[in-house]
């Protein structure tokens, strides 16, 4: 496979070497370039030989000496190099199924791309690697790979994502384990169907592929109001959510240390207090919502050397706006440190009541929720409402936001400490 160079870095290995934009890259070290895992594994030796097609058709070979891992300034034209991959289930529990119409295009793509999973963290199904993808993970040692299980029962797993092969690819992750891949496993759980007795099982089962296993998330299934001709699935109640945890407690209590953990949301729908930082050792699953509160708490506290008790004036009066899950939370820590704050939890309308997590808030929901009240000097929000291009779901942007409630909009990263420090200033 030919893959056009795109750009070259100024004074880059490559630009010293004669390479330019519109030429090809065939081969690193002899080995065909398919696409970035490719690119970034053969590209790490101290001494590279690049074959290359130039733009007149031209063929030439070009060694390159560098530190080791170093990059050679060559960039392209996806950063994938190749396709996303786009999944091919049929989920009962998918979230993208439960999108309203008329958002940004983008947010309809499901990926299911083992790239993904290491370069950016993704979850993948297993579903869509073939044997030689597989061979390919296991021969450059990608490591850790991030999969949804959502049970180890194969009848049970063809039936929850509507793919044939749903059960059968559960045969990557022994082949994973037993070439000393390391896993991240999630477990979306859906109340009468892989929870109870099939959660126990599934637990038990991937305890057996041994150290290969980092951790294992189970995280309650997300449901939106949008869910017209889709399976009839419910919400966990507080005893369904309590029996989830009760389970993981119990599967724990044999091991040395916890393997599996319940994402935030579990306790909070189990009215549970959520368990301190060190229950979560490495924080393996903290995208998932797992430890994400206990951090955020000792990130706060820590941020002034300690919880002192002692109340500290805010530099000009503020409002705090968040998701309804994290505003018990953000309201018992700011009324520690900053009681003037005013504090408001920013119900979902686009998706309903379901979906209590500020990172699924529109603009247009923030705006509904706070336009009339007195925000003081300005409004403090997560940043996690943005995409990386800087605008919610609904395409608003912070210069947008302030304009309708006119007031000043500042985004907070999702962190204890950034918090504190815009309350108390330092």
């Amino acid at each position: 496979m030919a893959v056009l160079i795109d750009g070259v870095e100024n004074d880059s290995p490559a630009a010293r070497k004669g390479v330019r934009a519109g030429d090809f890259l065939l081969a690193l070290g002899g080995h065909p370039i398919d696409d970035v895992l490719d690119y970034r594994f053969y590209l790490q030796d101290e001494v590279v030989d690049a074959a290359l097609r130039n733009a007149d058709g031209t063929h030439r070979l070009v060694r390159f000496r560098k530190e080791e891992a170093d990059d050679i300034g060559l960039s392209f034209s996806s950063y994938l190099m190749d396709k996303q991959r786009s999944c091919r289930n049929k989920c009962v529990f998918c979230f993208i199924d439960q999108l309203p119409k008329g958002l940004r295009k983008s947010l309809y793509f499901k990926d299911d791309d083992a790239r993904l999973s290491f370069l950016f963290g993704n979850y993948i199904t297993l579903t869509n690697l073939t044997e030689r993808e597989a061979e390919r993970i296991i021969e450059m040692h990608i490591s850790p790979v991030n999969i949804s299980i959502h049970t180890m029962n194969p009848a049970l797993r063809v039936r929850m994502m509507g793919n044939p092969a749903a059960g059968e690819s559960l045969k990557y992750l022994r082949d994973f384990s037993a070439a000393g891949i390391r896993l991240n496993l999630q477990l979306v759980l859906c109340p009468g169907m892989n929870d109870g007795g099939e959660l126990l099982f599934s637990l038990r089962e991937l305890q057996k592929l041994g150290g290969a296993v980092q951790s294992i998330a189970a995280v309650p299934v997300g449901l939106t109001k949008h869910r017209e001709g889709l399976a009839e699935l419910h919400q966990y109640t507080r005893e369904g959510a309590r029996a989830v945890l009760n389970i993981i407690d119990k599967f724990n209590a044999a091991l040395p240390q916890p393997l599996a953990f319940a994402a935030d949301e579990f306790y909070l729908k189990a009215c549970v207090p959520i368990p301190p930082i060190e229950h979560y050792g490495e924080l393996h699953q903290l995208e998932n919502g797992v430890g994400m509160s206990a951090l955020f708490r000792d990130e706060f506290i820590s941020a002034r050397g300690g919880s002192d008790g002692a109340v500290q004036a805010t530099r000009t009066a503020c409002t705090v706006a968040t998701g309804e899950a994290a505003y018990p939370l953000i309201r018992e820590l700011c009324g520690a440190v900053a009681p003037a704050a005013h504090v408001i939890a920013v119900p979902n309308r686009l998706f309903g009541s379901g979906v209590t997590v500020s990172g699924l808030l529109c603009g247009a929901d923030i705006v509904h929720a706070l336009r009339g009240q007195d925000l003081g000097d300005r409004l403090l929000l997560p940043a996690s409402v943005l995409n990386r291009d800087g605008v919610t779901l609904d395409d608003m942007s912070v210069d947008d936001l302030a304009r309708e409630l006119g007031t000043a909009v500042v985004m907070v990263a999702v962190d204890g400490a950034a918090l504190r420090h815009e309350l108390c200033g330092g």
